[in-house]
């Protein structure tokens, strides 16, 4: 892994206003690419929105022959950066919560999200793959939302050879905050969640953990259950540090900018107690198994 900067972008992307979404993603990435940024991070689902209602699916698309990602694709190529995008992704009549990464070289893949939350389980389909992106910096898995509850995602995903775990959320908390107190302890409350269980991530797994969260109210167009997120964002190094955070105490869009070093990813896997190699899969045989 290579020293780089990553951009992390806590976005407010609203259900069937695509093309602002779009039109915001590539505002970010430019300010992104105007810090020397050379990867740049969007929460989960951030093109087409995140809500508990069928609409969601109205603008779904292919990945990656859809608009979206050719889109993002050439805002990719025009500023010799790396995104990281989520969306409603269209395949065979099925419908995925997916992320994909785009590059100055294009399309580079997907990750599918593997385990479904909520009224998720009426809309998508789970994805059965765990992939590691091979980027000519870093190696990058992507852990979708409710993925990362489960520690075996990122494990696999650094057995795999990942350096670096992108993982992005649209974290919903309810009924939509009426007074700056309450908003604000929204997201004292994510924050102090990821502090919990991120630190933990990267010290197992010897990456970094970069975590990502949609913000605001993202079902503000029809009548339907309240989509809304607190937002915030996180850089935690490969010995469980936390190295950056966002800086904004209420619910509203940030990006921040963060220099990662490839050396704390190689020295951290040198320990003579680095977990992963002093795994013996042979006695992991039950985690394959459902709880009776």
């Amino acid at each position: 892994m290579m020293d780089f900067k990553i951009a992390l972008v806590a976005q407010n992307s609203v259900v069937l206003r695509k093309k602002e979404n779009l039109e915001n993603i590539i505002s970010w990435t430019k300010k992104a690419k105007q810090e020397d940024a050379l990867l740049v991070i969007f929460p989960e689902l951030n093109i087409t929105g995140h809500a508990g209602d069928p609409r969601l699916l109205e603008e779904a698309e292919a990945v990656p022959e859809g608009p979206s990602v050719e889109s993002l694709c050439k805002v990719a190529k025009e500023n010799g950066i790396y995104i990281c995008s989520g969306i409603v992704e269209e395949s065979r009549g099925l419908y995925y919560n997916t992320s994909f990464l785009a590059g100055p070289e294009g399309y580079i893949g997907k990750q599918r999200k593997t385990h479904l939350s909520q009224d998720e389980y009426f809309y998508f389909k789970a994805g059965l793959n765990l992939p590691v992106f091979d980027l000519p910096f870093a190696r990058i898995g992507i852990i979708v939302c409710f993925d990362n509850f489960f520690p075996e995602i990122p494990c696999s995903l650094a057995v795999k050879g990942a350096e670096i775990l992108l993982s992005v959320h649209a974290d919903r908390f309810g009924k939509w905050p009426d007074s700056d107190e309450v908003r604000q302890k929204k997201v004292k409350d994510i924050k102090k969640k990821w502090t919990i269980r991120y630190p933990c991530r990267a010290k197992d797994t010897g990456c970094y953990e970069v975590i990502c969260n949609a913000v605001g109210q993202a079902a503000i167009q029809f009548n339907m259950v309240e989509s809304n997120h607190a937002g915030g964002c996180m850089v935690v190094d490969p010995n469980g540090n936390m190295v950056a955070e966002s800086r904004s105490k209420d619910i509203e869009e940030e990006m921040i900018v963060v220099p990662l070093h490839g050396k704390l990813v190689a020295e951290r896997r040198r320990e003579k107690n680095c977990y992963l190699k002093h795994r013996r899969p042979e006695v992991f045989g039950i985690l394959s198994q459902p709880i009776e």
